[in-house]
């Protein structure tokens, strides 16, 4: 007898999670948005210094393959794609927070 697993209805942004589970997401925000299709995104962490101890902030500039049409200032998620120009790896998935 086989068992049947229960249907679970799921965004589309957790089908997109699961498929490409390998993927690095990372949140940040955008500090660009001039180009068409491409945003910057700046994505900060706090690590801790490797002889002192103390809490230091890094951050990272990302470009972002942008269909989603966010703006300067937004929080937005970014997940890491294929090639698409010389510095483009990464694509924005969702807007987080909309800046007002």
């Amino acid at each position: 007898m086989a068992e049947e697993t229960p249907q679970v209805e799921t965004t589309e942004v957790a089908e997109v999670t699961e498929e490409r589970g390998r993927r690095k997401v990372r949140r940040g925000i955008v500090t660009s948005s001039k180009m068409e299709k491409t945003a910057v995104v700046r994505v900060t962490r706090r690590v801790q210094h490797p002889l002192y101890g103390k809490v230091v902030i890094r951050s990272e500039k990302f470009k972002a393959h942008d269909l989603l049409g966010c703006d300067e200032g937004d929080t937005v998620e970014i997940m890491e794609t294929r090639p698409l120009s010389k510095e483009k790896r990464w694509r924005v998935t969702r807007i987080l927070e909309k800046v007002k």
